[in-house]
């Protein structure tokens, strides 16, 4: 405590005398005061003096001297780290820390899945020194989570397209089943299906009965093939079952591509199916060993029909799609005048750039696009106008005038960002294709190109006018129409693979996390605002997520936050406290009622969870009467009770004094209620949400507003009295005297 001295009262009447005497020169005579000491009291000495609010606050202990429980404080890691006067605030303060971002998925997982411990390890050692503990948020949020990572995992597998083009009509079944044929005694049905298909809209299904026992008891014959004599031909399809079936390729007579059934030499026949998709491929170089049958699939006839057999297995059925037929000795069609367009070979040879600070690269391997491969790197460090900052390509020769040119190139960035294109001559006159949006998945833009004039001779993205980082594969400058049949084929997952994977994503970040924290983090945020404001819970369907959002919910169900618990509790410590934690619950009563039978779900499924965060967002004209209605609802469950994001907005960016009074009268009223409403035994705490109403504090929450308890400049507000009195239930200050101290 600090020690008070008496300064004489000597030294205090100068200023008293000098204010009466100003009272008394400003009150009309007649309403002159008689000032005097009543004889019966005695001296007045100077702990009587009343003090100000200022004096007051300024003698205040420090706030984790008024209670016995945890206190909290949410906190910038950065800020903690460098900055010592926030620091020492924070020390001196609280008991306990909680960053709001540093050791949230977002923050901690890369574009593989690994997790980057460094810096919040440096952060732990620091409070360490400093006696704090640290509390663990949050495991499993919708948002700050590396949701490009998470979507990439569940994303449809990206097929190239075949290099030629597909000589077979109607090899996608979008035009039904015409051109095909069927037959067979172990056909049970053959039909189109809209349910499975891959890549466009329709695929075929194939059915055979109880009766069938060999693959030409059901055929499936395709439209007629145009054939040139001595080209080399590859057939391939896609295909899948619905339990462990076979196919095999046959043909109607002689085979057109050679003489003899490519299933008699065939080891293994008929190809093995299973319940995911898979590519059969049938050429010289698939099923015949090198250098053995070197004229089998070269054409002797001009045409042909084959077949694909599947009446092998009994009561099986099969997806068939994206059925080819290529002619693999066929002339190319189109020429890309980009030569470096793919990045395979790790360079950006052919390429310049400038402009803006920006900077170009090859990217790792596997983030080129379909997750393989390279892709080029582009990074616009500041928003500018876009032609600051450029990626060049200059061709062998000038385009020629009028000719259509087709562009096409895929590209995604890390955040919503605009693209442009431009042609340009040595005079740096352009024709420019701008308005691309991109988001942050991988998307194929193709622009028809006509230059203005005979001279252009280079090809330019333009990338200066978005701050952002753009991820650039498999671009392609022709002319002509691009070939038929060379687009990528997309094989969406199932939900049930996507629940799969998607659970083992989880299991892998929350033991990861809480394994590594396991002697440094006791308390967890397990899952975080998992309810919608009408007290349902979340689902995940949102037309338009952020960046970072991913709704983990969306994959699992509403069994995933019994997951999340139970991970946490299986890789931590049998005491951590394991809390779920939303917002508006005092603003929301209903909101509040469907988080507590959420509770009750998630410990019906057998997780048990140990804590409810309220995190209170509060405003000056915040319902009173509801706040102590949630309390008392929350006190019911019997679960540990957190206030874990504690601030109060003012409203407006120069509050006055009164409204200074207003937000220490609610920190008071709110902390009060906690004390009045929740059990001694049920409360784990209270977490003021920030330090100060420092702007480096409020970038990205609750700008032009004075939230929290220190002010602009580091010193106590009213509302830390406020807070104080709550904590210490009276009125501190009562006990202060009107001796000065220094």
């Amino acid at each position: 405590m600090k020690q008070n001295r008496k300064k004489t009262i000597q030294a205090i009447f100068p200023f008293a005398i000098c204010c009466l005497l100003i009272i008394s020169l400003n009150s009309c005579d007649e309403d002159k005061m008689n000032w005097g000491r009543d004889p019966s009291y005695g001296e007045v000495t100077t702990s009587e003096l009343p003090l100000a609010l200022a004096e007051k606050i300024s003698r205040y202990e420090p706030l984790k001297t008024y209670t016995d429980f945890t206190l909290g404080a949410g906190i910038g890691m950065d800020l903690y780290m460098n900055d010592e006067t926030y620091r020492n605030i924070v020390n001196e303060n609280f008991d306990e820390v909680v960053v709001g971002y540093a050791m949230k998925h977002g923050a901690m997982v890369n574009s593989q899945g690994e997790l980057n411990f460094a810096p919040a390890d440096a952060f732990i050692a620091k409070t360490k020194e400093a006696g704090l503990s640290v509390y663990g948020h949050t495991l499993v949020w919708h948002q700050n989570q590396n949701a490009s990572y998470l979507n990439g995992l569940i994303a449809p597998e990206v097929i190239p397209g075949p290099a030629g083009t597909n000589l077979l009509s109607n090899g996608d079944f979008e035009e039904g089943d015409t051109g095909w044929g069927n037959w067979g005694s172990g056909k049970e049905s053959v039909e189109i299906t809209t349910e499975i298909k891959l890549g466009g809209e329709q695929a075929l299904k194939i059915v055979t009965n109880s009766g069938s026992s060999n693959e030409w008891e059901v055929q499936v014959e395709s439209p007629e093939v145009g054939l040139i004599v001595g080209h080399r031909y590859e057939i391939a399809f896609y295909v899948k079952s619905e339990g462990q079936g076979g196919v095999r390729l046959s043909f109607d007579s002689d085979n057109p591509l050679g003489n003899q059934y490519p299933w008699h030499l065939t080891e293994g026949s008929p190809v093995v199916t299973s319940t995911t998709w898979k590519e059969v491929v049938y050429s010289m170089n698939t099923i015949y060993s090198e250098g053995s049958q070197e004229d089998i699939f070269k054409a002797v006839a001009s045409t042909m029909k084959f077949r694909l057999d599947f009446g092998k297995v009994a009561n099986m059925t099969y997806y068939l799609d994206n059925v080819r037929v290529i002619d693999l000795d066929a002339e190319p069609m189109l020429v890309n005048m980009i030569t470096n367009s793919d990045f395979e070979d790790g360079t950006l040879d052919g390429w310049t750039g400038w402009g803006n600070g920006s900077s170009r690269d090859v990217s790792g391997e596997g983030e080129g696009y379909g997750g393989t491969g390279y892709a080029m790197v582009l990074t616009n460090p500041v928003a500018a106008n876009n032609y600051e900052a450029q990626q060049i390509w200059t061709f062998d020769s000038p385009l020629e005038q009028g000719v259509d040119y087709t562009c096409t190139f895929m590209v995604r960035a890390t955040t919503n960002a605009v693209l442009q294109v431009q042609i340009q001559n040595a005079d740096y006159s352009g024709d420019y294709y701008g308005g691309i949006n991109v988001g942050t998945t991988w998307i194929k833009v193709e622009k028809t190109i006509t230059p203005s004039t005979d001279d252009k001779t280079k090809f330019i993205f333009d990338f200066g006018e978005t701050a952002t980082t753009y991820y650039i594969d498999d671009v392609v400058f022709t002319s002509g129409e691009p070939a038929s049949g060379s687009e990528p084929i997309y094989i969406e997952k199932t939900p049930e693979e996507k629940a799969r994977i998607i659970g083992a994503a989880m299991e892998n970040w929350i033991s990861q996390m809480v394994s590594h924290y396991k002697n440094d983090v006791h308390a967890w945020d397990v899952v975080n605002e998992p309810m919608k404001d009408d007290g349902s819970l979340r689902d995940g369907n949102v037309s338009d997520p952020a960046t970072d959002e991913f709704y983990w919910v969306k994959y699992l169900g509403q069994d995933y936050a019994v997951t999340a618990f139970n991970l946490a509790r299986q890789y931590g410590n049998p005491d951590d406290k394991l809390f779920i934690n939303d917002y508006n619950l005092e603003y929301n009563l209903a909101k509040c009622d469907g988080l507590i039978e959420y509770v009750s779900y998630i410990e019906e499924q057998g997780a048990t969870v140990d804590g409810i965060g309220t995190q209170m967002h509060l405003s000056l004209d915040s319902d009173r009467d509801q706040i102590d209605q949630m309390f008392k609802k929350l006190a019911a469950t019997g679960k540990l009770i957190k206030i874990s994001e504690f601030d109060i907005k003012i409203g407006a960016a120069s509050p006055t004094t009164g409204q200074f009074a207003e937000q220490a009268d609610l920190y008071q009223y709110v902390l009060d209620t906690y004390m009045k409403d929740i059990p001694e035994a049920q409360r784990y705490g209270v977490t003021p949400w920030g330090i100060s109403d420092n702007e480096q504090e409020h970038v990205n929450w609750i700008p032009d507003d004075a939230p929290n308890l220190w002010d602009a400049d580091y010193e106590r507000k009213h509302a830390y009295k406020g807070f104080a009195d709550g904590l210490a239930g009276r009125d501190v200050s009562e006990d202060f005297t009107g001796d000065l101290q220094y």
